[in-house]
């Protein structure tokens, strides 16, 4: 038996119609959909691997840090922005991080050029998006060592 290695990374989903399995592949900038003749038993071997593949105990995800620029902000320390998650993080000046959601990038160019960014913040962000605060404040043991 020979193994050949396939990359099915840019499959978003699949399904089988009429004697088709029918393909939805990421490419980067567009979503193309093909159809390929193929039995329903192809559709099916891929919805099973696609199973045995996500109980498959995988390495830990990394998430990739969001590179902080500092600012001059009497709200923030630092904001940063990840393109590929539409995450925009602020650093507040109280050392409280939190990121928000789906925050388009034009918004994160807008903040990153705005003359204040307390007030663009206030007005276009906050409140507008999800929001996560990301920073764990340890309160365990604050005064622990000190009690007697």
């Amino acid at each position: 038996m020979k193994l050949s290695k396939v990359d099915l990374s840019s499959l978003v989903a699949i399904a089988h119609s009429d004697g088709y399995l029918q393909l939805l592949l990421d490419r980067g900038d567009e979503l193309e959909f093909l159809e390929i003749p193929a039995p329903v038993q192809a559709y099916e071997g891929l919805q099973h691997l696609s199973e045995i593949v996500a109980e498959t105990a995988t390495l830990p995800v990394v998430e990739e840090a969001i590179a902080m620029l500092p600012v001059s902000s009497s709200m923030a320390i630092a904001v940063g922005y990840s393109q590929s998650d539409r995450i925009l993080q602020v650093e507040f000046q109280s050392g409280a991080v939190y990121q928000y959601s789906e925050v388009e990038p034009e918004t994160w160019e807008d903040l990153h050029e705005a003359d204040s960014i307390g007030e663009f913040f206030n007005q276009e962000i906050k409140g507008r998006y999800e929001s996560e605060r990301i920073d764990k404040p340890d309160h365990e043991g604050e005064f622990g060592d000190h009690l007697g």
